[in-house]
């Protein structure tokens, strides 16, 4: 009967997997595809094969809509995987970076950066955002780590990331007061999270800096899955906790980071991304969730932008509006089922 068991278990993390590739893969073509000026599967494919390089359908694809995907691809996947991270940390379901102010913090520096720097006729490149981004998330996060220190309830230390959230935005805020009008324009698009304006540049830099982040959480997933069943039981696997937590607050920080700097503060997909990819695959072993949170992050961050650019057009909604409305019932039902 365990053998029996064992081998359902087997097949269902492999075959859940393929699922949310093949998901991931359909939202990514369907973004391809659908928009203002529709692209059919044969001129798609002309396009990807180059046979079709100076037809308007292959720039449209080349220079918007592919960088575009890829870019809510490589970013959705982080945000999901650095929620998860924040949830084994805190042992808390509804710990995330949006949930406990990281993303605040590294939006109020890079708004304060762009507005330093643009105001003196200064290029704000890729690395300069990431690295302001990445600041404000490790002054946030440690707020966090401050308070988890002197309150024992996780609700309070949920609380207590609001708060500092609430904080961080009211600063962005008065930047943004007293920013010039060109750079308000440009801070008020970014600060209601848009994947838009996205060029081949920034997918190049966000996936080195994504993807070697991800391979470094996925080779930690065995004393990861250690101290998810407690501090005493990974010691005595000989896990170094004081690494291991310091890698899991950098790691988590530097995507939340990346996330920020390019595409803005994005609420809920942290949360919801890896309670579901939980629910499909009935486990918590970061082996199996690590790769499954970041296509599940992707495939959701893909769907949330398709609707996003397509509910409305030629308006675009802000993607934190769309991830909200589908990410708030999770969220909710979380809730919901420890009280019960």
């Amino acid at each position: 009967m365990r053998m029996q068991t064992k081998a359902k278990r087997t097949c269902r993390y492999p075959a859940a997997l393929a699922l949310l590739g093949a998901g991931t893969l359909v939202f990514f073509l369907m973004n391809l595809c659908i928009g203002s000026v529709p692209i059919s599967f044969p001129e798609l494919a002309g396009a990807l094969s180059r046979t079709a390089e100076q037809t308007a359908a292959a720039r449209i694809l080349w220079d918007i809509r592919l960088p575009r995907a890829a870019a809510v691809f490589v970013l959705g996947g982080a945000l999901a995987l650095a929620g998860y991270l924040l949830q084994a940390f805190f042992n808390n379901p509804i710990a995330g970076p949006f949930v406990l102010g990281i993303s605040s913090g590294a939006k109020m520096t890079v708004a304060l950066l762009m507005v330093f720097l643009l105001g003196r006729a200064v290029p704000v490149t890729s690395a300069m955002m990431i690295l302001a981004a990445f600041f404000g998330a490790m002054l946030s996060m440690g707020f966090v780590l401050l308070m988890s220190r002197r309150v024992s309830n996780m609700s309070m230390l949920v609380v207590s990331g609001i708060m500092i959230g609430y904080i961080c935005s009211a600063v962005t805020e008065l930047v943004v007061t007293f920013a010039d009008d060109a750079d308000i324009v440009n801070l008020h698009n970014w600060s209601q999270g848009s994947f838009s304006g996205m060029t081949w540049e920034n997918v190049r830099v966000m996936s080195i800096v994504v993807f070697l982040t991800a391979a470094a959480v996925f080779l930690m997933a065995k004393p990861l899955g250690a101290y998810q069943l407690g501090d005493a039981y990974a010691q005595n696997l000989g896990v170094n906790l004081g690494l291991l937590k310091g890698c899991i607050v950098l790691f988590s920080s530097i995507l939340s980071a990346c996330v920020v700097a390019f595409a803005g503060p994005i609420s809920f997909v942290g949360i919801a991304a890896p309670h579901l990819v939980r629910r499909l695959l009935h486990t918590t072993e970061p082996l199996w969730m690590v790769p499954a949170c970041f296509l599940g992050g992707s495939a959701f961050c893909l769907f949330c932008d398709l609707l996003a650019r397509t509910m409305f057009a030629p308006s675009e909604l802000g993607i934190s509006t769309v991830t909200a409305v589908f990410g708030a019932p999770v969220v909710i039902a979380i809730m919901a089922r420890r009280k019960k």
